[in-house]
């Protein structure tokens, strides 16, 4: 394909074809395209309602064949905002009858038969069960990133949407939007020559996620919030505080973003929250998406100032910061290299740019990478980013996280998926739930 041939293709959703052919591009066996409701639109319901799902719902709401039909949350601000808001922009369109049922309970939104897909955009702890859930009763899921919380939950979540041939697109819409595409093709059309490096900035990071409780003396949630719910499966129960599921401001925002991806057990700090982002266009560019490194190196170990990850093929990967330009990807090859953050990139010798297109639609609303979604359940045949390659990603991160934790270089294996020889550290590959939870995971 000529590249500007490509990058229309990757924008509709064929990326995962064409750039990274190791994705499995498979229709269910036998299956033929979901019949949506009567009106020609597939009905959508939205799990988690906090500020992602706002941008989320902003660009899926626009579109002609979608329609929004429900919302879901424990906290009940978040409820009556979305709401307000997709009522509001239904009667704009002069429709009537068009506010959204609202629940409390995801289990009751999965129930509904006439909603063909969900939207899944819960605190990370939740990914896991709510997304198995989703696909056992028939749906296809848009799941935020990162996909999963740990390992073994990624594991069985890959068994949950080829067992119950669903549609799953994981949010890493950077693998839609132009720089990311043109930089990843550069490197994987040899462009650059022979990858020996990539450096990958994901933020502070000191080797580990924030201990929940530093600093943070407990308080009583607010009346609206079914604090026991948003919990969930968690046994070391995390503290409340203000910033962890933010109040909203007299305009109906959030003043910050959920400070619970920054603590254990909450999240995975930025190593999940923005390295999910980056080391998957990293895995993504190096043709490394569906298996991932073999040894792990942490910051501080020997002669490694950073986290260092080495992979079979001889490509070591460093998260550093570089050029000062904030989160990225700075791929080295013995021709030239080549660097991408959002909105920006740029490389040591012209003839590997391009001109990233201006706009003033804010990153998280685009909807290049949610349309993919839709043509795929409508085509049932495998969006840019299918489970496996969330998996996968969201896998560098989390191994490089214990072996933060841990303080010493692990081996890794990704054909099996685990440490080897390291008892200690397979352990940390998931966590155990409270009581009645594990049972939600089963495929």
């Amino acid at each position: 394909m000529q590249r500007r041939d490509f990058l229309k293709a990757s924008a509709l959703g064929f990326a995962g074809a064409v750039v990274a052919p190791s994705t499995i591009a498979s229709a269910a066996t036998g299956s033929k395209a979901k019949a949506v409701a009567k009106n020609g639109k597939i009905n959508l319901g939205f799990i988690g309602l906090g500020q992602q799902c706002m941008y989320l719902m902003g660009s899926f709401i626009q579109m002609d064949d979608v329609q929004v039909v429900a919302g879901c949350d424990v906290y009940d601000i978040k409820r009556d905002r979305f709401l307000k808001r997709v009522t509001e922009y239904y009667q704009g369109k002069g429709m009537k009858k068009c506010a959204p049922a609202m629940y409390e309970d995801y289990q009751e939104l999965l129930a509904r038969p006439d909603i063909d897909a969900v939207v899944i955009a819960v605190p990370d702890h939740w990914h896991a069960i709510i997304a198995i859930a989703a696909c056992k009763a028939g749906k296809d899921v848009y799941l935020e990133k990162p996909m999963t919380l740990t390992v073994y939950e990624g594991q069985q979540l890959c068994k949950a949407v080829r067992k119950y041939n669903r549609i799953l697109q994981v949010g890493s819409q950077q693998r839609s939007s132009e720089e990311f595409i043109h930089a990843a093709n550069m490197a994987r059309e040899g462009a650059l020559g022979h990858i020996r490096k990539v450096d990958v900035f994901v933020g502070r990071w000191d080797g580990k996620p924030f201990p929940v409780k530093h600093n943070f003396p407990a308080q009583t949630p607010p009346a609206g919030l079914n604090w026991d719910k948003w919990l969930g499966p968690m046994t070391d129960k995390a503290t409340y505080f203000p910033d962890i599921d933010p109040l909203l401001n007299e305009n109906g925002g959030e003043d910050c973003w959920g400070a619970w991806r920054w603590y254990k057990p909450t999240g995975g700090g930025y190593m999940t929250d923005w390295g999910a982002h980056m080391f998957d266009i990293c895995q993504w560019a190096v043709g490394k998406d569906l298996t991932g490194p073999t040894e792990i190196i942490p910051p501080g170990y020997s002669f490694y100032k950073n986290l260092t990850y080495k992979y079979d093929n001889g490509i070591v990967v460093e998260e550093n910061t570089f050029d000062d330009h904030g989160q990225g990807v700075k791929i080295w090859g013995d021709e030239g290299w080549i660097a991408v953050h959002r909105g920006l990139l740029y490389a040591s010798d012209p003839k590997f740019e391009m001109k990233v297109g201006a706009t003033e639609i804010p990153f998280e609303a685009r909807a290049g990478h949610h349309r993919v979604f839709i043509e795929s359940i409508k085509s049932r045949i495998d969006p840019n980013v299918p489970v496996e390659v969330g998996h996968s990603s969201c896998t560098m991160c989390n191994i490089g996280i214990i072996a933060g934790e841990l303080g010493r270089p692990l081996e890794w294996n990704p054909i099996v998926q685990k440490f080897m020889h390291d008892d200690e550290a397979n352990k940390l590959l998931h966590y155990q739930y409270r009581p009645g939870y594990e049972k939600l995971l089963e495929v």
